[in-house]
C-alpha cells in the first residue's frame, strides 16, 4: 500500500497537482492503481494511474465515456477534472448504500440511458479500453456479426486465452457465433457502458447511483445487463432486476442469454488476469451445447 501511496503521490505531483498532501489507496480496481488523494485544502479527488499505460489515449477514451453517459442523462456520472496519458482524476463519489430505493433509482436511470440513445450502427468512433486490452469498436450494420467479430471472436488470439481454451472450446465459440442470430433476438444499438460490473456501480455523496470506469460503444443493452446480472449482485438488487426489464420491454427469456452476452467479459478477465476467478470454466460451461460430438460407429 505505501508503494502505491507514493506511487499516486508522485503522478500527481508530476502533473502539477502538488498540493496533495495525503494519498489513500482504494480497494475495487483491477487494471490500474486507484487512491483518494487530499489536497491543502481539504477537498479529495480520486486518482487512477497505470504503471505503464496500455495506451497513450486510455484515460482521454474513459473521460469521453464518462462525458457521453453523463450527456445522455438519467444517472451520475463523476466530473473529469484530469485526463491525460498517465493520471485520470475524478471528483469523489461513495459507496453505494444497501438499499432497494438505490437499485429503483438506477433501473431507471440505465433504462434511459439505454432506451434514448439508439444508434443506426453497431460501434464507436475510436477504439478505447476494458481493462488494459483494447475494446475493437469498428462500425458494422449488423449486431451479431460485430458481437461476433469484436466482443468474442476478437479475444482468441490472446496469449492467455490460447492457453485456457483448447481447439474444441475455440471451434465450440466459432459455432455459437454463427448461430448468433438463432440465439438471441434482434435488439437496436444504443449507448453502453461496456464494462458495468457491480463494482462500478458507486453513489453520489447524496445517495444517487453513480458509475464509473467505462468502455463504451453502442452494441445491445442486454450486455450491460448481463455484466450486472453475473456479478454477484447484492440482495437489494433484486428490484432493479424486475424493473428494468419492465422499463425496457424485455421478453420473460432474458436470464436464458446472459450467459451468451457475458462470454465476452469472461473472455477479457481470461486474457489479463491471473487467475481467472473461474472465468474459464465458466466459458466452457456455456460453450458445451455447442461442441459437436463423435459420430456413432457403425454397430454400435
Amino acid at each position: 500500500m505505501t508503494d502505491a501511496t507514493s506511487f499516486l503521490r508522485e503522478r500527481l505531483h508530476a502533473a502539477g497537482l502538488t498540493d496533495v498532501v495525503a494519498v489513500e489507496p482504494a480497494t475495487g480496481g483491477l487494471a490500474a492503481t486507484a487512491g483518494l488523494a487530499r489536497r491543502g485544502d481539504g477537498a479529495s479527488v480520486f486518482v487512477k494511474a497505470f504503471g505503464e499505460p496500455p495506451s497513450d489515449d486510455a484515460f482521454a477514451a474513459e473521460a469521453e465515456g464518462l462525458t457521453v453517459l453523463r450527456e445522455a442523462g438519467g444517472i451520475a456520472i463523476p466530473e473529469v477534472i484530469r485526463a491525460d496519458r498517465d493520471l485520470l482524476v475524478l471528483s469523489v463519489l461513495r459507496p453505494r448504500p444497501g438499499t432497494e430505493a438505490f437499485w429503483e433509482q438506477l433501473a431507471h436511470g440505465l433504462a434511459h440511458v439505454h432506451t434514448a440513445t439508439r444508434h443506426p450502427r453497431f460501434g464507436w468512433h475510436r477504439d478505447n479500453w476494458l481493462g488494459r486490452r483494447r475494446q475493437v469498436n469498428t462500425w458494422d450494420d449488423d449486431g451479431f456479426t460485430f458481437f461476433a467479430q469484436h466482443r468474442l471472436l476478437r479475444w482468441l488470439g490472446e496469449p492467455r486465452v490460447q492457453e485456457a481454451l483448447d481447439a474444441a472450446d475455440r471451434a465450440a465459440l466459432e459455432r455459437l457465433c454463427d448461430r448468433l442470430p438463432e440465439l438471441l433476438p434482434v435488439r437496436p444499438a444504443c449507448l453502453t457502458h461496456g464494462d458495468l460490473w457491480t463494482q462500478n456501480v458507486l453513489a453520489t455523496p447524496d445517495g444517487r447511483p453513480a458509475l464509473i470506469d467505462p468502455a463504451v460503444s453502442y452494441t445491445w443493452a442486454e450486455v450491460d445487463l448481463a455484466h450486472l446480472w453475473t456479478t454477484a449482485p447484492p440482495p437489494e438488487a433484486r428490484v432493479f432486476f424486475e424493473l428494468y426489464p419492465e422499463l425496457t420491454g424485455l421478453d420473460r427469456d432474458w436470464r436464458d442469454r446472459m450467459p451468451i452476452l457475458q462470454l465476452r467479459q469472461h473472455l477479457a478477465v481470461i486474457a489479463q488476469f491471473e487467475p481467472d476467478w473461474g472465468a474459464a470454466d465458466l466459458v466452457r460451461a456455456t460453450l458445451a451445447p455447442f461442441r459437436k460430438r463423435p459420430s456413432a460407429q457403425p454397430g454400435a
